[in-house]
C-alpha cells in the first residue's frame, strides 16, 4: 500500500474516532449546546474533507484531467456553503463557538496525528 493511501486511510478513520469521542465526551460532560457544536463542526469538517478527496480523485485520473479552474470552484464553493453554515450555526445561537472550534478541529487533529505516526513509523525502519 502506497504511503498516500496508507495515510488517506488513517486520516478517513481517526477523523470518525476522534469525532466519535468528542461528541461522547460532550454528551457525558457539556451543555447540549457545546456538544451540538463538536457534532455540527466535526461534521462540516469531516465532510468537506471527504468531498475534497472525491474533487481531487475524479480531477487526477489520468484519462480525464479536470481544469484547475473547476476543482477552485468546488473548492471556494465548499468553503461558502461552510461559510454560511458556521455563520447561521453562531448567529443563530444553535451551538456554542468553542464546541463548534473544537468539532472544526478534528481533521487538524487528524493529520497531525497521521503525520507523527509516519515519522515514528519511518525513523524505527530506519534504526532497525
Amino acid at each position: 500500500m502506497k504511503i498516500q493511501e496508507r495515510l488517506l486511510k488513517f486520516v478517513t478513520r481517526t477523523n470518525w474516532v476522534l469525532l466519535t469521542l468528542a461528541s461522547a465526551l460532550g454528551l457525558l460532560w457539556a451543555t447540549p449546546a457545546f456538544t451540538g457544536g463538536i457534532i455540527c463542526g466535526g461534521l462540516i469538517v469531516t465532510i468537506n474533507f471527504h468531498l475534497l478527496y472525491r474533487t481531487l480523485k475524479k480531477a487526477l485520473v489520468p484519462t480525464s484531467l479536470t481544469s484547475h479552474n473547476v476543482i477552485l470552484a468546488k473548492y471556494y464553493a465548499r468553503f461558502i456553503i461552510s461559510g454560511l453554515i458556521i455563520f447561521v450555526l453562531i448567529f443563530k445561537h444553535i451551538v456554542n463557538p468553542i464546541g463548534l472550534f473544537i468539532g472544526l478541529s478534528v481533521v487538524v487533529v487528524s493529520i497531525t496525528l497521521a503525520t507523527l505516526v509516519e515519522f515514528k513509523n519511518l525513523f524505527l525502519k530506519e534504526a532497525v
